[in-house]
């Protein structure tokens, strides 16, 4: 056999080993996590002892076509070592590949999964083709895969700073807006999207005051020609509060007021409980609005972050 022959003969090998290493992959990913979400530990060390058996048989049907090209299968039961070698080192490369994809991709790209997975199998078998140079490169290639994937994987447990999760969740930076808390009260951010930017205003003896920011036309709700929303099941009384300022008074079953400050085409919304509670925190909030500082934003980083 010449040279060129025994490449060729190589890579068709290695080709062979990557694809059925990709559906290896497929197979072990869904059969493992069919067996774990199902009760009784019978039933999962059954289907991995299937799989594991069926996975290392096919490697060995695959070995026995370049028998004669690999040292390892010279040796009484070298065959069944290789097949089981190959599908040991194959495995640990892919279940790290699989764990490496579920906390950087979360599922949004599986197609690369298996690959990956497969080119984790052919790695493996090219560690015993007789070439040293391919042996040397094979390994190469496994270390520099795992130095990235670990790499990847401290990066994406790092926590992601304010501009990233602003930006990963579509967050409208123009709704990130708040007052000035009123004495005794402290600020704590609820939560932001694309729609909309809440936040509390708690005391130790005061009534929680709630904000709301949106964009004006936001709120579905109809009103009449004075803005005051029309009653839906409970009383609603509405008058003008001054400052620009409109106060939306509900008496139905759960009681509260709210203070309306529309500006530069967001409407600001202050709730306080009660149907005769105190506005003058309400009226401070309004009276002190400003672009929300970085500190104060800490919290939105305890919140899910899209992916």
């Amino acid at each position: 056999m010449t040279q060129r022959e025994a490449a060729e003969r190589a890579v068709g090998h290695l080709a062979a080993v990557w694809l059925v290493g990709c559906a290896l992959t497929h197979v072990q990913l869904y059969a493992v996590l069919t067996a774990f979400f199902t009760d009784g530990p019978e039933l999962f060390g059954a289907v991995v002892t299937g799989v594991v058996v069926l996975a290392v048989a096919v490697f060995a049907w695959l070995g026995s076509a370049v028998r004669t090209a690999v040292p390892l299968m010279h040796r009484a039961g070298g065959l069944w070592g290789w097949a089981a070698c190959v599908y040991a080192l194959g495995t640990v490369g892919a279940f790290g590949v699989a764990v490496l994809h579920f906390e950087t991709d979360r599922l949004e790209n599986g197609l690369l999964l298996y690959p990956a997975g497969g080119t984790c199998y052919a790695l493996a078998a090219a560690l015993f083709l007789p070439s040293l140079r391919v042996r040397i490169g094979a390994l190469g290639a496994a270390t520099v895969l795992t130095v990235g994937g670990t790499y990847a994987a401290w990066t994406a447990g790092q926590p992601p700073t304010l501009s990233e999760w602003i930006t990963a969740n579509g967050v409208d930076r123009t709704l990130l807006r708040v007052g000035d808390p009123p004495p005794g009260y402290a600020l704590n951010v609820l939560g932001a999207s694309e729609d909309g930017f809440g936040a509390d205003y708690e005391g130790p003896h005061s009534a929680r005051v709630h904000l709301y920011v949106a964009h004006a036309g936001h709120d579905a709700r109809r009103v009449d020609a004075r803005g005051c929303p029309v009653p839906f099941g409970e009383p609603i009384r509405c008058r003008d509060d001054g400052g620009g300022r409109h106060l939306v008074i509900f008496t139905g079953s759960y009681e509260r007021q709210e203070l309306r400050l529309r500006r530069d085409a967001l409407v600001y919304t202050v709730t306080v409980e009660g149907s005769h509670t105190d506005l003058s925190a309400a009226r401070h909030i309004l009276a002190t609005l400003r672009p929300a500082t970085d500190a104060e934003l800490a919290g939105l980083l305890e919140l899910p972050m899209r992916r």
